[in-house]
């Protein structure tokens, strides 16, 4: 997560500091596996998690899963994906120093015919999982996991 939405630093580290953000994250599936992809930031950093972003201010949703999916998969959303559900995310830390993350993460996910061309500006590498695979590894976040776990 790196601070996209053209806020000074000074401003977005205050509003990380006090509020939570709304993310979205996009649960890419083929042939029943998942893409996650390797964080190279913090939070979550050196863990597999699924690929996403936050909404900014004034951007829909529907703008914000456009934008998401272009700059985190290379994809253009041509579907509606479909929605999991709502969970919230806490960590005790952030891109900056000292300060811990909150988020309301609305989560998705979009079934794909081709592989896109990766990115690797947030993601160092990505893996394809099984849902089985992904709920027994240790090298996949716990908040990846909440997204398959039967309540």
């Amino acid at each position: 997560m790196t601070n996209n939405s053209k806020l000074p630093d000074s401003i977005f580290k205050t509003v990380i500091d006090s509020a939570p953000l709304i993310s979205i994250d996009i649960l890419l599936k083929k042939d029943n596996k998942i893409l996650l992809g390797k964080r190279i930031n913090k939070p979550a950093q050196d863990y597999f998690f699924s690929t996403g972003g936050r909404v900014h201010k004034n951007e829909t949703i529907t703008n914000a899963m456009a934008r998401i999916a272009k700059n985190e998969l290379n994809i253009t959303v041509t579907l509606t994906p479909k929605f999991i559900g709502v969970f919230e995310h806490f960590y005790d830390d952030s891109i900056y120093k000292d300060v811990s993350t909150h988020y309301v993460n609305l989560a998705y996910e979009y079934e794909v015919q081709e592989i896109p061309d990766l990115p690797a500006e947030q993601h160092s590498e990505y893996q394809w999982f099984t849902i089985d695979k992904l709920l027994k590894s240790k090298q996949v976040h716990k908040y990846v996991k909440d997204y398959f776990r039967k309540s």
